[in-house]
């Protein structure tokens, strides 16, 4: 495989994780910061014990899943989207240790994989 193929398949891998990522945040942020803390609690226990803390990662989210694509989308300071997937990669770090500091490690594999798709963005952007 030539030079070109390779960039362009690297390129397509890295659109695709950023598409996932930003799917992802956004929905993740639609829901932390639109959805009552009382339903979130149904589906994430910690919420309910950190009503604001679930409002700020809302915000967190929302501005993760923009940044992790709109720079490279717009071409307007595409370095930033390579800033962004190490936010994340540091983000799902501090989520996942969060998570088994409340003894919740079951919760933890979305966490790693978002910092996995993460990685290959850095990877791929850099």
């Amino acid at each position: 495989m030539n030079n070109q193929n390779t960039s362009k398949i690297r390129n397509l891998a890295a659109w695709l994780c950023q598409i996932l990522l930003s799917a992802g945040f956004l929905w993740a942020a639609y829901l932390k910061l639109f959805q009552p803390i009382d339903q979130l609690a149904q589906m994430w226990p910690w919420t309910g014990d950190n009503p604001t803390l679930t409002r700020v990662a809302g915000l967190v989210d929302l501005m993760g899943g923009l940044g992790i694509i709109l720079p490279t989308a717009l071409r307007i300071k595409p370095i930033l989207t390579l800033y962004a997937a190490y936010g994340t990669i540091l983000l799902m770090l501090a989520a996942s240790a969060f998570h088994i500091s409340r003894g919740e490690s079951s919760q933890i594999g979305f966490n790693i994989f978002f910092a996995a798709l993460a990685a290959l963005v850095a990877w791929a952007r850099r």
